[in-house]
């Protein structure tokens, strides 16, 4: 299953050799090509977005130092069980220590930066093949996701996903890496702020156990006056 549009079977790769063979003879023929339209304004990519072909919801959210960087997150399937009925896992993911990980809720959009056109580029994991390609992300509308894949630097297409902001049986809802939320990447888990609870010292000024402290000596008993005589 491809949870999103990269990979070697999705079908707007497969058109994209026809488009990289038509531009060769253009510019073999001596074709002007139209100028570019004016940039579009840019919206931010986050949020939760139904790929093109319906089969997965990718949740895409800042992450990084500073939150520079763009993730995502396969938190709804289509078909979330396999031909066993058992939930599908990432089988083919070229880390052994990955295969066994549960296909829902796994991070593909892996740390994608901005570029000078406002675009995030990076890479996209496509769990169908366990292969990653190039993926260019931006959002000219608010409500659809542009989402460009290439399998090298002429060969390349685009899908358009859509906002959704209902929640479908079985979604995930809960934060990343929280309760009822997607896992990121070892290398993309949020680090504890320095300074915080987690990365400051004891309380004691020690790692080990806290001790007690020694009691202290019990002050010596006064003996009691004498009772005055009669």
């Amino acid at each position: 299953m491809i949870f999103g549009p990269i990979g070697a079977r999705a079908p707007f790769l497969r058109t994209g050799r026809v488009a990289a063979l038509a531009a060769g003879l253009a510019a073999l023929g001596g074709l002007s090509v139209a100028p570019a339209s004016a940039a579009a304004p840019q919206h931010d990519p986050s949020g939760t977005w139904l790929t093109q072909d319906g089969k997965a919801r990718i949740r895409v959210e800042k992450c990084g130092p500073q939150e520079k960087n763009l993730c995502g997150y396969a938190v709804w399937l289509k078909t979330p069980l396999n031909d066993e009925g058992k939930p599908r896992v990432d089988f083919r993911n070229p880390d052994a220590k990955k295969r066994t990980r549960a296909a829902l809720g796994h991070q593909l959009i892996l740390g994608l930066k901005l570029n000078e056109d406002a675009h995030y580029e990076g890479k996209i994991y496509n769990a169908e093949d366990g292969k990653f390609y190039d993926v260019t992300v931006w959002s000219d509308e608010p409500e659809e996701l542009t989402v460009k894949g290439c399998l090298i630097a002429f060969l390349c297409q685009s899908q358009t996903w859509k906002k959704v902001t209902d929640t479908q049986p079985g979604q995930l809802t809960g934060p990343t890496n929280g309760p009822n939320g997607p896992r990121a990447d070892a290398e993309w888990t949020p680090k504890p702020a320095p300074g915080t609870a987690a990365s400051a010292p004891a309380a004691t000024g020690s790692a080990g156990p806290a001790t007690k402290p020694a009691p202290k000596p019990a002050a010596p008993k006064t003996p009691a006056a004498p009772a005055p005589a009669q």
